[in-house]
């Protein structure tokens, strides 16, 4: 192909299967650029003009790439807002990123009517896939205008809002470049050069995952800017997910630890039935991956398995399968245009391999901030370098090991004890499902190590169990890392891309207290 980036490749090959929505319904090229420049008619007839925002709060669907598409075209921002968030934490976003369209489906219509009126958005910018009171019909919008290529055609960004697992979450601002669309085609797509994935039409990617979630729409994006087909999920399915590799010959993928796990779980015989042998470049991120976990998966789905460590603000690492099996655990090396340091507690650069202190990163190309927010821009950040509180070491080849997250700490009686590590033991107990661990108050020692379990499918929770589980750490954990107490929940507060918010389960331990 002579050119990269959608717009250029749709008039080149209209024909060429762009999408296939949870459905099974699939959209060429052409069909996806008219719809694409539909929106961008549409939605300037309301006064939209380069760096504005478009807010979304939609499931996994053509709808999302169209509004992608058009705002990459026009000069928008495309805020997409989680959908599993209630309205009030909605309505934040809304009125934080200053929106001036909002586009919903009818599955989150009562959210979304309360977050509009709580945001004071203006009625007749509010649309609605489907059929939600009081929204205009963004179907019928949309299907008004004409199909042909806009005028005045500039780059657009997506702005993300980070999680917000301490606080309200901030979006991740990056100034406009006022650059076209197709002179930022490589930039778009750059992300999954960085793991050698090439331009080539029979490429095909599959978007288990939310696209609301940074990586999820950034990857699968830059699979439509090289030309690869696109195949979304509504709900991933383990199953599901192998039938449809299968079926479309998938090579390559997002995705997050705790869908391994659930693969895994599957029986070795349903496993055993897909051919996956089109496999090339299933990377994961997001959440710390257990060791046995990620060796499991190389075992079966081989060289495929890919592994970075970034975040909405940059990034990052990446690591091969080869490289990780020889060093199991690390999250790999910096991106060629990236750097990463270790910093102490007082700010000082950590020189010596091997010795843990909080990653900073620095990223060429990506001079971002948090949208009204100096404080916080400023507060994550040293120099060039900026961090996500994540805690780490470099090995003496250069090679970065995470920890956990420096707010999950836990100090007992003086002790730095890191969660991920124990929760990481814990995953290779075959009757736990999922597991979070946290420090919880202790008179004597400040914090005592608490773990909560989630148990597998058909396994239930008890006293028995909770000793059954001890046992499993004796010889494999420290005491002063083993947990003193085991709580059970029925479902951990995971967003579906592996997030863990894990203060819903903590804050009720600290309640009246002051965490150390």
């Amino acid at each position: 192909m002579d050119d990269l980036g959608f717009w250029a490749l749709a008039h080149e090959d209209p024909q060429h299967l762009a999408i296939v929505d949870p459905s099974g319904r699939e959209f060429t090229s052409k069909e996806l650029l008219d719809r694409t420049n539909q929106v961008v008619h549409a939605f300037r007839q309301f006064g939209l003009q380069p760096g504005d925002v478009v807010a979304t709060l939609l499931p996994n669907g053509v709808e999302m790439f169209e509004l992608y598409l058009a705002a990459l075209q026009a000069g928008w921002y495309l805020v997409p807002i989680n959908h599993h968030l209630i309205a009030p934490e909605a309505a934040y976003i809304l009125k934080d990123s200053a929106a001036k369209i909002f586009v919903a489906h009818e599955r989150f219509a009562e959210v979304a009517t309360l977050a509009a009126g709580e945001a004071a958005m203006d009625a007749s910018t509010c649309f609605a896939v489907g059929d939600i009171a009081g929204f205009s019909s963004y179907a019928t919008t949309r299907d008004a205008q004409p199909t042909d290529d806009p005028s005045d055609r500039t780059l657009g960004d997506v702005m993300n809002y980070t999680s917000g697992t301490t606080g309200n979450p901030k979006g991740v601002f990056r100034p406009l470049s006022g650059a076209t669309p197709e002179a930022m085609a490589l930039g778009l797509s750059g992300i999954l050069f960085l793991f050698g994935v090439q331009p080539q039409d029979d490429n095909v990617h599959i978007v288990g995952s939310p696209l609301y979630h940074t990586a999820v729409i950034r990857y699968s994006g830059a699979s439509i800017h090289l030309g690869h087909t696109v195949v979304l999920m509504d709900k991933w399915v383990p199953e599901e997910m192998l039938q449809l590799i299968e079926k479309y010959k998938v090579t390559t993928s997002h995705m997050v630890p705790t869908q391994f796990h659930r693969l895994l779980a599957l029986p070795e015989h349903v496993r055993n039935k897909y051919d996956l042998s089109s496999l090339q470049h299933m990377i994961h991120a997001a959440a710390p991956c257990p060791v046995d976990t990620k060796r499991k998966m190389i075992d079966w789905w081989g060289n495929a398995i890919d592994e970075y460590y970034a975040a909405s603000e940059g990034g990052g690492t990446l690591v091969t399968a080869e490289d990780w099996l020889k060093k199991p655990g690390t999250v790999g090396k910096p991106w060629p245009i990236s750097e990463i340091a270790i910093f102490d507690d007082d700010g000082n650069l950590v020189e010596e391999s091997n010795v843990i202190g909080t990653v900073y990163m620095s990223m060429q190309f990506s001079d971002f901030s948090y949208h009204g927010d100096k404080e916080k821009t400023q507060k994550n950040r040293i120099g060039k370098f900026f961090t996500v509180g994540d805690v780490g070491l470099l090995d003496e080849d250069g090679y970065l090991f995470l920890r956990d997250r420096k707010i999950d700490m836990i100090i007992s009686g003086g002790a730095n004890i890191y969660p991920a590590e124990i929760e990481n033991v814990l995953l290779g107990f075959s009757k736990i499902g999922d597991v979070a661990v946290f420090g919880v108050p202790n008179d004597e020692w400040g914090e005592e190590v608490k773990a909560v379990v989630e148990p597998e499918e058909g396994v239930e929770a008890s006293p028995e169990l909770a000793e059954e589980i001890l046992a499993f750490c004796a010889d494999k954990l420290a005491k002063f890392k083993t947990p003193r107490s085991i709580d059970f929940t029925d479902s951990m507060p995971r967003d579906p891309n592996g997030k863990l918010y894990k203060r819903k389960l903590r804050d009720p331990y600290w309640e009246g207290r002051e965490k150390i």
